[in-house]
């Protein structure tokens, strides 16, 4: 494959809300550019994009693709993503790969939850976008209510760059309203011709009101305009540019991606108005010194690279997916990444599941990269002669687990690594063992998430797992201060056993100890021993098996025996007399407090705010932004353990939160004797 300068070059992303028709277009796309004879159907499971089993028995995408089409001189990387929020991931890193977006939109039912997450998403990254109307020849498809309806969730700024054509509300067809000409559909492909008459009255309004935009970018064009003077196609395509680019305008393209409709116009307009890699400012890093340092998408730039997908290839191994953000990549190139310097022995292009090797990659592209050690998405590919570092794309958290235990024990090596593989493709799974607990807990960012990773564990690493609920790991504590005495005596003939302490337990920030030993009652040489006893018997509080913290165990008398006391002795003198005291000490349990923030549109404010108040929590802050309201709460986990199925109800689907710990806090006297009887741990 040829290389192109990176103002040749668009990196598009294909967005939309479930079955909303992406891979279907990008089928389309990809015949329309001459990339593949015949356009492959997600029915048939041939497409380019869904090539994984996973997909093709889902009938939807679930990983990202890569997809590049060569076209009047042009290089568009399309980057396919799933719809679905269970795989928001994908999305999310290759954001950070685009500088411009294809919104689809089925117009048989119009915008979805889905469509405004991605949109203030792009929005949110300063991301131009055009917004695709698909389907539209659909039965009942009207097009100008559709039109308002993205006006109003979306924003003012769409504007109809097409229009569809049609007769007795079919669609055969769509008008250019840039360029003032139509293309009708033959039943076979879509062909040039006079705007039907019954529709010119609009298409030359909405041309007019791209002529309007076009007049508030220069003041002479403002003058031409009120002057009745016709524009130049240079000085609208041009005008319209910046306006995209600025993210002023939001160009509402029309069609039909079965049928082809509308397919060559768009190639054209990604040409003419999404930005090539090097119209937009440097991208900002830092370089060893944590010194802020600047990179245009330049040739002749020190190399750089941003890791934003990777993917576990059962033949080709692990594939990173990179931008290249400043200068070239060739083989054999060594390159600065993960802490460390590696050579790069393989690059390929990419479509699809398909890898085509290639010599050297150039500014502004989209390569992939095996044999790379310990990279991962998010990492920095850079110059071992000039190291700089991206801000990493920020990953949702997981915010449900459930543990996970073998069907087959035979199985038990093999689960480690399938799970390290499918944290590489998704950064938004959470895999960790609790020794307390004794579980292996996955997690995800909701049921049919966790429900999918098991599916995979399932059909791709032919592991049976079964699940069951989380256990939320308690502490103990103490509030008030106590001594108890440890006495281990034990004479059994010969050498026997003698360590007698005292000791004092009072709360502290953390568990320390200290000694307080006057005129030699404890020799020096068993303070270790004691200390060893109380960290020992801080493992597991007596009041119901957790572990105790924040507790200062102060050694302040004892007795020893010339001949009998050792080590072991005062160890277990030390334990003896924190159970001692431990009654006396006011025991409490304390439970893991999350911090959370809670992501949902403005008019679910109320419903959210009521369901977090019976859940124990407590509101920290509250902003809004672009019509979302973030809340900000301290909440016990015990209390957010089916949060994520909750949210989704209560804000049909629009809602989302992350979570991390916070800290311990005491359980209300009231749940106390509960959490103890469900939670004891027993050995």
């Amino acid at each position: 494959m040829a290389n192109y300068d990176a103002k040749n070059i668009r990196n598009v992303l294909i967005l939309g809300h479930q079955s909303a028709g992406k891979t279907t277009l990008a089928e389309a796309l990809a015949l329309a550019s001459g990339l593949i004879p015949s356009k492959g159907e997600v029915e048939k499971k041939n497409t380019i994009s869904d090539y994984l089993p996973e997909e093709q028995k889902r009938g939807g995408s679930i990983q990202t693709a890569i997809i590049p089409l060569i076209y009047k001189g042009h290089k568009i990387n399309l980057i396919d993503v799933p719809g679905n929020d269970d795989f928001i991931s994908e999305y999310i890193g290759a954001l950070g790969a685009v500088k411009g977006a294809i919104l689809i939109i089925d117009a048989s039912v119009g915008v979805q939850v889905g469509t405004i997450k991605h949109w203030n998403q792009l929005r949110k990254r300063g991301i131009p976008a055009f917004i695709y109307l698909n389907k539209m020849d659909k039965d009942n498809v009207k097009f100008d209510e559709v039109l308002d309806e993205i006006r109003t969730k979306l924003g003012k700024q769409a504007i109809p760059f097409t229009y569809p054509l049609g007769h007795n509300d079919g669609f055969d067809g769509f008008a250019n309203c840039v360029a003032l000409k139509a293309f009708i559909f033959d039943g076979v492909k879509c062909n040039e011709a006079p705007i039907y008459d019954d529709k010119k009255d609009k298409v030359f309004e909405l041309y007019n009101a791209i002529a309007e935009e076009v007049a508030k970018t220069d003041d002479a064009l403002l003058e031409k305009f009120f002057a009745g003077e016709q524009f130049t196609q240079d000085e609208v395509r041009e005008s319209l540019r910046k306006g995209v680019l600025a993210g002023e305008l939001a160009p509402v393209l029309v069609g039909s991606a079965t049928k082809n409709i509308g397919c060559l116009t768009m190639l054209d307009m990604f040409i003419d108005y999404l930005p090539s890699p090097c119209d937009l400012k440097p991208y900002e890093a830092k370089d060893e010194n944590g010194k802020e340092v600047l990179r245009a998408t330049d040739d002749n730039e020190p190399f750089s690279g941003y890791v934003f997908k990777t993917v576990c290839d059962p033949y080709s191994g692990i594939i990173n997916l990179v931008k290249i953000n400043s200068g070239v990549i060739r083989t054999g190139d060594e390159v600065f990444v993960n802490g460390g310097t590696q050579r790069i022995s393989m690059l390929y292009a990419m479509c699809g599941k398909k890898l085509d090797s290639i010599n050297e990659a150039h500014a502004g592209d989209i390569v992939a990269i095996t044999r790379l050690e310990g990279v991962a998405s998010g990492m920095t590919l850079s110059s071992p002669k000039s190291k700089i570092f991206y801000k990493g794309a920020h990953y949702p958290t997981s915010v449900i687990f459930k543990a996970i235990i073998l069907a087959n024990k035979n199985d038990e090596s093999k689960i480690g690594p399938a799970l390290q593989k499918i944290q590489l493709e998704d950064p938004a799974v959470e895999v960790k063992r609790n020794n307390e607990t004794k579980q292996l807990l996955l997690g995800g960012v909701s049921d049919s998430h966790i429900n999918f990773i098991l599916g995979k564990l399932k059909d791709v690493y032919k592991i049976d797992v079964t699940t069951q609920p989380m256990k939320i790991v308690y502490r103990e504590s103490i509030k008030k201060t106590a001594e108890g005495d440890g006495r281990y005596v034990k004479q059994s003939g010969g050498s026997g056993f003698y360590g007698v302490v005292k000791m004092r337990f009072e709360p502290a920030e953390e568990s320390i100890f200290a000694e307080e030993v006057f005129g030699g009652a404890v020799p020096k040489n068993y303070f270790p021993a004691v200390e060893k006893g109380f960290f020992e018997a801080l493992q597991s509080g007596p009041l119901a098996g957790f572990p105790v913290i924040g507790v200062k165990g102060v050694l302040v008398d004892g007795k020893y025996h010339p001949v009998d006391s050792n080590e072991q002795a005062f160890k277990m003198a030390g334990i003896l007399a924190f159970k001692d005291a431990y009654p006396r000490c006011n025991p409490i349990i304390l439970e893991p407090i999350m911090n959370i923030h809670v992501i949902v549109p403005v008019e679910y404010t109320g419903d959210v705010m009521s369901d977090l108040n019976t859940r124990r929590a407590r509101i920290q802050n509250m902003e809004e932004k672009d019509g979302l309201q973030d809340i900000e709460a301290l909440i016990p986990e015990a209390e957010i353990i089916d949060y994520a199925s909750i949210l989704k109800s209560l804000t049909q689907a629009s809602g989302y939160f992350n979570r991390e710990f916070a800290s311990y806090e005491e359980v209300p006297e009231y749940l106390k004797d509960k959490v103890i009887k469900e939670n004891r741990i027993t050995e």
